[in-house]
């Protein structure tokens, strides 16, 4: 197990051995596990992810960072080509949600210490060929983790969602939990996943201030946690529940 020690978050998950993949869209590692403390910036966060991104074309190892994030307003580059990219933005640190550009993603997601974000660069000799399944087999496998806590959970977008996406996971085919992102370069990729444990309506709320002045257009009543669902969660039970799901689509060894 490659525990780095700036990260402190959550315990060390296990893995003695290599773990048969189910699918070669994650390729074959090996990818090293980062549990975060939570003392690190929105700003921070982008460049850990971007800087372990970049460090695939150096021959580095792959990277799950598992972190519970600040309030972020997770802007996309082609948020920020929008006319109204600076009010929106404006309006996000108004309402406590520091403002930047994430390295992967299509639309603004918002989130805060009761979410869990996972974000893993893995080495593939060929990411873009993978580009859908990963996607697909990752809602999967993350459904089928939520599903394990009581939730009933299901791959797919819900109309009217915010930052909308094929491969979202959802809740009774009525709110989005889970969003799933990624970016990919000759070298790999960077698979992102937020999941929304518990206190939607700040997200709700940075959200309608911020939608509108980009132009956009969704429903307030998609957004959903995780403790909607089953009270009491926590973002290390569902991190429990989530990590080795998601590791396991990754044929690496863990240790």
């Amino acid at each position: 197990m490659q525990i780095y020690a700036e990260y402190a978050y959550l315990p060390p998950y296990g893995y003695a051995e290599s773990s048969p993949g189910v699918t070669d869209a994650f390729g074959t590692g090996p990818v090293g596990l980062a549990c975060g403390s939570g003392l690190s910036t929105p700003q921070e966060d982008m460049d850990l992810s971007r800087a372990a991104l970049t460090a695939l074309g150096d021959g580095a190892d792959g990277l799950l960072r598992i972190h519970h994030p600040r309030p972020t307003a997770a802007f996309s580059r082609r948020d920020s080509l929008a006319p109204g990219f600076p009010d929106a933005s404006a309006a996000a640190a108004g309402h406590g949600f520091a403002p930047v550009i994430r390295p992967a993603g299509g639309r603004l997601a918002a989130y805060h210490r009761e979410a869990l974000v996972l974000d893993m660069a893995g080495p593939h000799p060929s990411p873009h060929e993978g580009h859908r399944a990963r996607f697909a087999v990752a809602a999967t496998a993350l459904a089928d983790g939520l599903r394990a806590l009581g939730v009933d959970a299901r791959p797919g977008a819900v109309p009217g969602e915010y930052c909308p996406g094929e491969f979202s996971v959802n809740a009774r085919g009525a709110t989005k939990l889970v969003g799933t992102a990624q970016r990919l370069t000759r070298h790999g990729y960077l698979f992102s996943v937020v999941v929304l444990v518990g206190d939607p309506e700040p997200v709700r709320a940075v959200l309608a201030a911020t939608y509108p002045l980009l132009g956009l257009e969704w429903d307030p009543a998609t957004v959903g946690a995780v403790a909607d669902e089953v009270a009491g969660v926590t973002v290390a039970e569902v991190a429990d529940a989530l990590v080795p799901r998601l590791l396991h689509l990754v044929d690496a060894t863990h240790g």
